[in-house]
């Protein structure tokens, strides 16, 4: 691809070099070779310009390079743009419509003929698989279940009854959707008696779910996962929760049933939500946090239990000083008293 064309589909400006250049791939600054593209998002990483191999870069309009060598591409937003340069050189497998002879269909489900079915697929009664699905081996699904457009779902994946997956969403390996929510009553005798988890789960279009990640129906109704929310590999979404647009959820991280999570929140690794709490839009609570309370709009916080972010950095650069300042506190208490 010549670099006036990749300019053009990435949003950015040619700032110096020929655009007659041809770019044959996108990499990272330490490993591009020539002809190839790279980025720099991080100004940890300015230092490797010196020494990158690369044919071309992507830079923001505030970075300077004394390299002439180099074509610069200035973009608004340098790793969207270099994002954007992979997907194009590594497009998506297009869909072989077919069926695998060892796919085991159910005569009542409705599957496109513009669909592609690998090996050892288990498809129950009354499902539709709409065009352009890629489901890869040992994939079951349920009875009633409705797999939208172009969704691919990875080996290994159940998606239990009823559960809806909507248009142009990606399952990754070993997850399940669908799980029964974890709902038990005490009886007479103190022994748990397990709730009927009789809800559905529903992922609207353009969700995208990592490997081993275990999403839980509802006891009645649904639990939702709406559009365009991302969620990591091994993440675990109670009964009944609700996680709004946009949303990115990264691994390890756990909500209990009935959560609410808002549009374009941020939940980073090992986050805990307790049960029937409410995380507004744009809220960001950081690594190995936990809170049990609701949390406003476009709050960011840390710790456990969780609170203003730059409170709790703050609080843990003291609590690195405790050991000295109760050493201190010792000797004065000496020093007070007339001991020293």
């Amino acid at each position: 691809m010549k670099l006036s064309e990749l300019a053009e589909t990435t949003s950015s400006i040619i700032e110096q070099g020929s655009p007659d250049l041809e770019i044959t791939a996108a990499s990272g600054l330490d490993i591009a070779k020539p002809g190839e593209i790279t980025f720099l998002a991080n100004p940890k990483y300015t230092p490797q310009i010196s020494t990158t191999q690369a044919g071309a870069i992507f830079l923001n309009e505030n970075v300077t390079i004394d390299r002439l060598d180099i074509a610069v591409l200035r973009a608004k937003d340098p790793y969207l743009a270099y994002t954007r340069s992979l997907r194009i050189f590594h497009p998506d497998v297009a869909v072989r419509p077919s069926v695998h002879a060892t796919a085991v269909i159910d005569e009542t489900a409705s599957v496109s003929s513009e669909s592609e079915i690998f090996a050892n697929v288990v498809i129950g009664r009354n499902c539709r698989i709409a065009d352009g699905v890629k489901i890869f081996p040992n994939v079951t699904i349920y009875d009633g279940v409705s797999i939208g457009k172009n969704s691919v779902i990875h080996s290994g994946v159940s998606i239990r009854e009823n559960c809806e997956i909507g248009d142009n969403c990606t399952i990754h390996n070993n997850s399940t959707i669908g799980s029964d929510g974890f709902g038990y009553a005490k009886d007479e005798e103190k022994h748990w008696l397990k709730i009927p988890q009789t809800g559905r789960v529903i992922l609207e279009n353009d969700v995208e779910i990592g490997a081993n990640t275990a999403i839980d129906s509802a006891s009645v109704g649904e639990t939702r996962i709406k559009r365009g929310a991302k969620i990591d590999n091994l993440v675990q979404i109670g009964h009944s929760c609700t996680v709004d647009e946009d949303a990115l959820i990264c691994s390890q991280t756990g909500l209990a049933g009935s959560s609410i999570i808002g549009k374009r929140v941020v939940l980073a690794g090992q986050v805990g939500i307790a049960g029937h709490l409410k995380v507004g839009d744009d809220a960001v609570i950081t690594a190995k946090s936990a809170t049990s309370h609701d949390v406003e709009n476009g709050r960011i916080i840390s710790g456990i239990p969780a609170f203003d972010n730059r409170e709790w950095l703050r609080s843990t650069a003291a609590y690195r000083k405790l050991g000295e300042m109760a050493h201190r506190l010792r000797k004065l208490e000496k020093k007070v008293g007339g001991t020293e």
